[in-house]
């Protein structure tokens, strides 16, 4: 099946923020599909190189300027402050105003949608699923929240009738999609800014799922409260399948056992009747529910469960998600995207599974002032699962600070709870610090979502040196 052509409004599109995880990945691929591509960031990047190599023409900084008099549309996602010169310049041409969100939107018109969903863990099962549809010569076209191997990789535009999509809850824009498969992994309260309330969570996510296609299916974490809860909610949906998924006895995917094997894991799952045993090329318990999701979510689109759960030992792993970043002075060091505390505890548990009697020293950056007000109690607490910690001030993001809300929240939290917590507030001396205190034999967890990531290239210098 040949995918659906250039809708009119995004043959010249421009991006502000292009050099974003999602914004660049609708990008490339509108930029695969013939768009002329343009757009801005902050500062250039590897990411906006590769844009660049697609076609795209990428301004650095925001300028009134930058913005085509003849672009068709400009893409923005919630991160873009209404005060941006280029939305200003857009509002003077007529230029229209298009949501991250609608633009995805508008790429998955004629194909058969699989929406990934939950409060953690998207990015991951989004790329298992591209890996593994990939592998079987689907050529699937995706959208995922992070790169696969190389800057770019977020995105592509297949030739198939698949399109995986991560499925933002943050800002409810994951309402704009009308899935035939919705994975939802689980729901936890986050996005502080958006969302008051569990409540509110479950409405938005209860929307998202009202969006799933006639004779659409529902896939659905049977363990997990949250998702359990939705899927309750949902039952009686009219025309829709629910598959749950879980370690449960009443699953419908029944994961029946997960081994350890260093920084992989083996995993047995009851599917329709039959057993099936494969590898997931990452460590950890909440990986292989992961893996198990992609693979009850391509059954569901038919594709032969014995072939899936082959490819899906293809996936090697994304940018940021417990990601090796080399070894030095037999120290290993691994960069994590954990910033929510429930993730934070899922990596550490997973690392430690892996790292035997080695020492865990873990190098952490609170994500928003916001976040952190609500949850850095339980960051703390999450924390006190590293053998040693060395926390950072808050990564503001999009944030204005909050008066009081500082990391000596979660370092009184993590000490209450026993952990051995120190507080950096220069981040260009965390690679002289690790080196003092990492011994052969240990792993060390730079994690959050912020900048943090740009740590581990100089913490493995330093150790070489």
């Amino acid at each position: 099946m040949t995918p659906p052509g250039l809708p009119t409004a995004m043959e010249r599109p421009h991006f502000i923020g292009i050099g974003g995880a999602g914004m660049s990945g609708i990008a490339k691929i509108l930029a695969q599909r013939g768009a002329e591509v343009a757009g801005s960031d902050a500062r250039d990047s590897e990411t906006a190189q590769a844009l660049r190599a697609h076609g795209a023409t990428v301004h650095i900084g925001h300028a009134a300027a930058h913005l085509a008099a003849d672009s068709t549309c400009v893409v923005v996602s919630s991160a873009i402050r209404s005060d941006n010169p280029e939305l200003a310049r857009a509002a003077e041409l007529g230029i229209p105003v298009v949501h991250r969100s609608d633009a995805l939107a508008g790429l998955m018109d004629g194909l058969r949608p699989i929406a990934v969903a939950g409060t953690h863990g998207k990015t991951t099962t989004t790329s298992m699923l591209a890996v593994s549809l990939s592998a079987l010569g689907l050529d699937p076209s995706y959208a995922i929240g992070g790169d696969l191997d190389a800057p770019g990789s977020n995105a592509h535009h297949g030739e198939g009738d698949i399109f995986v999509a991560e499925a933002d809850e943050s800002d409810r824009s994951f309402h704009k999609y009308t899935p035939q498969v919705a994975i939802i992994l689980n729901a936890e309260l986050d996005h502080h800014a958006n969302y008051a309330s569990m409540e509110e969570i479950y409405e938005s996510f209860e929307t998202f799922v009202a969006k799933v296609v006639p004779g659409g299916t529902l896939v659905v974490a049977h363990g997990q409260a949250g998702a359990a809860e939705i899927a309750a909610r949902v039952a009686g949906n009219e025309g829709l399948s629910v598959v749950t998924y879980g370690e449960e006895e009443a699953a419908d995917v029944r994961i029946t056992k997960i081994t350890p094997r260093g920084l992989t894991s083996e995993v047995t799952v009851v599917i329709d009747g039959r057993m099936l045993t494969f590898t997931v090329s990452v460590p950890g318990r909440h990986y292989a529910h992961n893996a198990v999701a992609a693979l009850a979510a391509g059954v569901a689109l038919g594709i032969p469960a014995h072939n899936l759960a082959s490819a899906l030992g293809k996936y090697t792993g994304v940018k940021r998600r417990l990601q090796l970043k080399g070894e030095a002075a037999g120290v290993q060091v691994i960069d994590s995207y954990a910033h929510h505390p429930t993730e934070m505890s899922a990596d550490l548990e997973a690392i430690r599974g892996a790292a035997g009697d080695s020492r865990i020293l873990v190098v952490f950056q609170p994500h928003l002032f916001s976040r952190t007000q609500e949850l850095g109690k339980e960051m703390g607490q999450a924390l006190a699962l590293a053998d040693s910690a060395l926390v950072l001030d808050i990564y503001p993001a999009r944030e204005d600070p909050i008066p009081g809300i500082t990391s000596e929240i979660i370092i009184a939290s993590a000490r209450a709870a026993g952990a051995d917590v120190t507080a950096e507030h220069e981040k260009d001396a965390v690679a002289d610090v690790i080196a003092g205190m990492a011994k052969p034999g240990d792993l060390v967890l730079t994690m959050g979502a912020g900048d943090v990531t740009d740590l581990g290239p100089q913490i493995l210098a330093r150790l070489s040196s």
